[in-house]
Parts: C-alpha cells; structure tokens; sequence
C-alpha cells in the first residue's frame, strides 16, 4: 500500500498519474533478484498454504536473505527476495502450489516440511526438487513450470492469467500490470456511447449463464432517462461445483472493479454495488480492500481521474439464498428486503435498484471487460466462436485426474476439456479409466447432463441450448459408470426445492412433487405413471415459473430422461439400478470367501440368475435377478448381502 505522501506525488492536478505509480512499484522492486508466490486462493489455504507461506518466511530469513512480504519502501537490500501471496492458480487438484521466479519452477502439493528443502536446496543452491514437480500420469515426465504442464497449456488464460501472478492486496501491482488504464479511457478519452459500441462490437455476453449480449445491456441503460444510476456486480455464486467467481475476486478484485468503473460511465452510473456471498470470507475481505486502496488513491471517489465526475462502490454480502442470483431478487435483497424476484418487464435496465436504471453483471463478465477496452473489440473476437467471441472460465470436478479452475475459448469441445485438460477420467477406485466416461453436468442446477455422444460438440451458448443444456456459471461436474444419474438428477433438485423463494405455486410445490418422484424412482415405489407425471411436472415448472431458479430447476430432470432414460426405466420397471448405488434396489452379491458352493441358492432361484461349480464361489447374474430373496433365505452361511 503506498503511503499518502507518494500517492500526492503521484496525483497532477487532481488526476491520478498511473504511470507514475507504476514508477512507484518498480522502484520498490528494485533489488529484488528472487519471488516466490504462494497460491492462497481457499483451496490452496484449505491444504495449508498459510502454513507453507509462513515457514518460507521464517526459513528464507534464517538462510541470511532479506524477505520482503509488503512492498512498503524503496530501500531494500540487493538481492532481496520477495515472498508474497496469489489468488487461485487454478491447479486445485495438485495444492498447495509454490512458484519461485525467474525460473518459473512450480512445485506442488508443498507442505510446510518441505519448506527447509526448497529454500536450501532451490532458492540458495538453484537445484531442483524433482519430488515436487508435477509428474505426467503417462510417461512420468517431470514438468518442471506451467509451460510443460498439458492442464495450463492447453487453456487460453485471459481472465484468469493474472489471478495466479498479482498479489491481490497490492494495488500497485495491478496497477504496474496495466490495470485501471482501461478505466482511465473510458473516463477520460470516450464517450459512453464509444463505450457501450466497443463491448457490443466486442461480442461479449453475460458469463453467469444467459449469454445475454452486454453491450445491449448497456445501450438500455444509457438511453434511460434521469441522472441517478447504478451498477451491481453478481457475485453471488451458488451452483454446487461452482467457484469461478470467487477465485477471480480472490485473485484479482481490482479487475472486477476497473470493469464496474468502465460499465458506471458507459450508463451514466456514480455508484456500485458488489453483492458477494456471505460464504466467501476471502472473497469479501479482498474486494473490501480493494475498494478501499482505489479510494486511498484517488481513483474512486468524488473526481474520478480529474473527470469532476465521481464513482463509488460498495461491499455487500448476500445470506447465502441462491434466488439472490436473480436480478431482481438480488436488486430486493439490497434495498433490504427479502431476495424474492418481481415479473419483467421492467428490466433492471429500465427500473432497478431503488426504482433507477441499473445494469447487473456477474463477476466474470465485468474481469473481461477492461481488457476488452485495453486490447479492442477486435483482438477480443480472434477468441472463441463467431456467435459466443472470448473464453469462458469453468470448474472442473467429478471424476476427472485433474480437477480446478479453468479457462477456454468458446467453441473448445468436453473432449478437450475432459481428456486434455482434465486428464481423463477415473474409475471408483480413483484409478485413470477413460472408458468409465458417463457424462458430464455442465451449468449446475439450472444445466444439464451431455454424454459421450457430446464429447465433440463445441462448447458455446447457442450449441448448447440445441441439446438441452446451459453454459449456467461454468460448473463442470464429470461422472464415471459407476455413477446413478436418478441420484444425480434429484441432488440438484433437491438443492434448487430448498432454495425455491416460495413465491411462485408451481415453482414452490412442483420442485417439492418432482422431487418426491425422484424419491419413488430411487426407492422402487415408482410405476409407469410416475414417469410420465415426473415430465408433465416438469415441464408445467419450466414453462409458468417467474424467475430463472424455477424456470431452469426442470433441466437435470429433463436431460437425464432425454439421454437416460433406459436407466430410468431401469429402476421403475426392473427394480435395478445399473450403477448399484440405490440401496432400495440393490441385488444381492455373494461373498466369495463365505460360499461354500453348496448350489442351494442356485437351485432356489427362480430366473436362473446364479451360476457356478459345486464347491466353488458362485456368482449373481444382475441383469437377470429380480431381487426376490429367495437366494438370501436359502443360504445357511450368511454368504449372500445386499438383497432387499
């Protein structure tokens, strides 16, 4: 943080002077032959990465080299090095990370017992630990930086590609990097009409999951009457399997920020609002900071860059309701009242927050849109596909080798995603297996299930919505064989029927009735009325709920009975569920080291579902048991479980 002495320094006639505070930062870097950033985004401080930052701090200092944590003074001894902290790099599945520059090495999983190693071992004597570099699961190459690791090359990095570089806390940092030149165009070299034109010649559209064009949004806005309005900032991330939003507030607030200072004078806005969720303390301490340091500087506050104009942004946190996501639920939850949405039209462009002209945008939408002015609508449209331009950040998870926080073009297919990026698929048992490959939800409660048979359909909004899914916020949750797709589709009901606000009838008792049919199907009570009420219900709950929750919260329903429904039938009709995870329908499994091979269960069966010599281990068919019993009744050894 600069101090107020050098930050008047660095103001000329009431305007921020960028360049000079870029000087500032470079001149407190000065000396420093050596940086070694710990990924602390929650992941990383989940697996101890505070623990690790703390015992490099200790260590590097005992070696006889000056640390320096805070870049405070300009004074420090050559040679110094620099320990500092970054957002989430992304690699979730091989933290805590640890990159030391210039070389660019990155170990992984680092605990702090590694610590005296690596700083004797690399920081002093320039060797390499090959046991903390990460290994390639085939061929066992050792990759020395993310240059060599397949998870980061084959990404496209644009939003995120500072997140896991800039310490999040040092304004000046961000500021060095090129950060709020972007801002300081819009504000004081275009009108906001050029504003408004660059984002929608841009292409870019909504990343929390509509894909609306931004650049219409904004126009909208801009054309409203009146001189009070306002920006919100959609932070409130609440899919299961989601984090994209978060690891870009914890890595690189100031990037939100500069976004939300574009999207205020391309409007007309001087306030913000970041609406965050209460779940994200880190999250929510970062911006805080951020916001609070952009003021200390100047560039927000009553003359935003000696425009006479001025620009605020606000902090708050959301209770965890994910309804709030919802614009007008959201809007409701900030003027104080309880985060239930409203019809639309008017849309918030129109009458927002307080009754004025107010443009919503996730988080992700607002990162992109100071390089979009930075670099032109044109260097962003040579990204991703004609319809949906730029790159789309996902979280990756589920049975996949490498799970974490990702970024790709649009128009990128789940093959490459899964199996280059990802790795590939693992079986139960957490072992590679690509042909346990089952599907993959993309887009949260409100998406839906692809198959292999979508493995090569390019990733965008529009081929999307063709097969019944949803870009949603960007969670990627893959699933292996041995995966119950009835299971997988009421987890999500279950989660959008308790975050159900209540308003609407059909979202509030149809959510409640699927997923009671769900439970039926699960428990073998269901029968060929049961499906079909289940895909009547949800297509009445898509088609007459109010806001997004509800007209979305069918869609795992409906793609599971699109592209599972032999499985479904499965478990109505023959009482079995193929990936033997519903314990109501489980069928009975011999024990091979109880069976005496007697044959009295074989002879007892009625389907002639068992097999086997005498004396040896017999074995159950599952395709042909009905899970009558009559086996688990015959046998005198307790060898048989699993029957119902």
């Amino acid at each position: 943080m600069a101090s107020q002495d050098q930050v008047n320094v660095a103001i000329t006639a009431g305007a921020v002077d960028l360049p000079a505070l870029a000087a500032l930062y470079d001149r407190r870097r000065h000396g420093m032959n050596r940086r070694i950033i710990v990924c602390a985004g929650t992941g990383c401080v989940a697996g101890g990465a505070l623990e690790v930052y703390d015992a490099l701090r200790r260590k590097i200092d005992a070696a006889g080299i000056p640390v320096v944590c805070r870049l405070e003074r300009e004074d420090h001894a050559e040679g110094s090095a620099h320990l500092s902290k970054s957002g989430c790099q992304g690699f979730c599945q091989m933290g805590p990370l640890v990159t030391i520059e210039p070389e660019g090495i990155l170990y992984t999983r680092v605990q702090p017992g590694d610590v005296d190693e690596i700083v004797e071992s690399t920081i002093v004597g320039g060797q390499l630990l090959d046991r903390l570099l990460y290994v390639e699961p085939a061929g066992g190459r050792h990759c020395r930086s993310t240059h060599d690791i397949p998870f980061y090359a084959r990404q496209q990095r644009t939003v995120l590609e500072a997140c896991g570089r800039l310490d999040p806390e040092d304004i000046l940092e961000y500021i060095h990097d090129g950060g709020y030149e972007a801002a300081r165009r819009a504000w004081m070299e275009m009108t906001p009409e050029a504003v408004c034109d660059e984002i929608l010649h841009s292409g870019l559209r909504g990343r929390g999951g509509g894909g609306f064009p931004t650049g219409r949004k904004w126009h909208l806005a801009r054309q409203q009457p009146g001189e009070k309005k306002y920006i919100i900032c959609n932070a409130d991330e609440g899919d299961p399997g989601a984090f994209m939003d978060r690891s870009v507030l914890e890595g690189n607030p100031h990037s939100v920020l500069e976004g939300m200072m574009i999207a205020a004078r391309a409007i007309g806005a001087d306030e913000g609002f970041v609406y965050v969720r209460l779940e994200y303390p880190l999250a929510v301490a970062r911006v805080r900071k951020a916001v609070a340091d952009a003021e200390r500087l100047g560039l927000l506050g009553d003359n935003v860059f000696g425009s006479g104009r001025s620009m605020r942004i606000h902090v708050v946190e959301g209770a965890g309701a994910f309804v709030c996501g919802e614009e007008t639920a959201m809007i409701a939850s900030i003027e104080g009242l309880r985060g239930m949405p409203r019809p639309k039209p008017p849309f918030p462009a129109q009458s927002g927050l307080w009754g004025k002209p107010t443009v919503i945008n996730n988080v992700e939408t607002l990162a992109t849109v100071p390089l979009i002015i930075r670099n032109t609508s044109a260097w962003f449209r040579q990204f991703g596909a004609e319809n949906s331009p730029g790159t789309k950040t996902f979280a990756l998870s589920g049975h996949v080798i490498n799970t974490g926080l990702i970024e790709v073009p649009f128009g990128c297919t789940l093959r490459q995603i899964i199996f280059d990026i990802g790795g590939g698929v693992i079986d139960e048992h957490g072992k590679p297996s690509n042909d346990s490959f089952k599907a993959v939800q993309i887009g949260g409660p409100s998406g839906g299930c692809l198959t292999a048979e979508h493995l090569d359909l390019p990733l965008d909004f529009d081929s999307l919505r063709g097969v019944g899914a949803m870009v949603g916020s960007g969670g990627l949750v893959v699933m292996n064989n041995r995966t119950c797709m009835v299971q997988m589709a009421r987890f999500f009901m279950q989660f959008t029927q308790n975050e159900s606000c209540g308003k609407c009838v059909l979202c509030r008792e149809g959510t409640k009735q699927m997923l009671a049919l769900l439970d039926d199907v699960i428990e073998g009570r269901a029968d060929a009325a049961t499906v079909d009420l289940l895909e009547e219900t949800a297509w009445a709950v898509g088609k007459g709920s109010l806001c997004g929750l509800g007209k979305t919260a069918p869609n795992p329903v409906l793609s599971t009975l699109r592209h599972f429904r032999a499985e479904v039938e499965a478990h109505v009709f023959q009482k079995r569920c193929p990936a033997g995870k519903c314990k109501a329908l489980a069928r009975p499994e011999i024990l091979a080291d109880r069976c005496k091979g007697c044959t009295v269960c074989a002879r007892k069966c009625p389907v002639n579902a068992i097999s086997g010599e005498r004396k040896q281990p017999h074995v159950i068919d599952a395709q042909k048991c009905i899970n009558c019993g009559a086996c688990v009744a015959a046998c005198k050894f307790g060898a048989i479980v699993g029957s119902n």
